[in-house]
């Protein structure tokens, strides 16, 4: 009988401490549309910011947005179905998600020269992606 109890126990334990199934995902728009409509407008914001710097609240709210959009489109870039490989698409889109993250929380403090900081990183993060992954880019047009 305890046995049978203590058989019931880890079970149940079991039971409770499986993990719930997560919700399908898929993807709606294309790579295009997602670089076109939501991160080059979101990035061009963190990139240009020293000569577009927010100056009502307002402002540093929409920054704040863009910058949040950024670093939540790396995780799309890395959803299955997206992601190209586990390895230099993945580390690309890491790279983007952590500098657009410390952008995102620098823009939360009002902080140009913090945005300014992470413009490296994520320039490398785009430039590096598209050297990979874009058939002919960097190469003149007609050639």
């Amino acid at each position: 009988m305890k046995a049978f109890a203590l058989t019931a126990a880890i079970a149940a334990a079991m039971l409770q401490a499986a993990p719930a199934p997560r919700p399908p995902t898929r993807t709606v728009g294309t790579m295009s549309d997602l670089m076109v409509k939501i991160i080059y407008p979101a990035s061009d914001a963190l990139f240009y910011i020293e000569s577009r710097t927010p100056k009502a609240e307002s402002e540093w709210t929409v920054l704040e947005g863009q910058a949040l959009m950024v670093a939540e489109s790396a995780n799309l870039l890395m959803m299955p179905g997206r992601a190209r490989d586990q390895k230099q698409w993945m580390a690309d889109a890491k790279l983007m998600l952590d500098a657009a993250a410390e952008g995102y929380a620098a823009a939360k403090k009002r902080d140009v020269q913090g945005i300014v900081m992470i413009n490296e990183r994520l320039i490398e993060s785009c430039t590096s992606c598209h050297k990979n992954y874009r058939p002919n880019y960097g190469k003149p047009k007609g050639h």
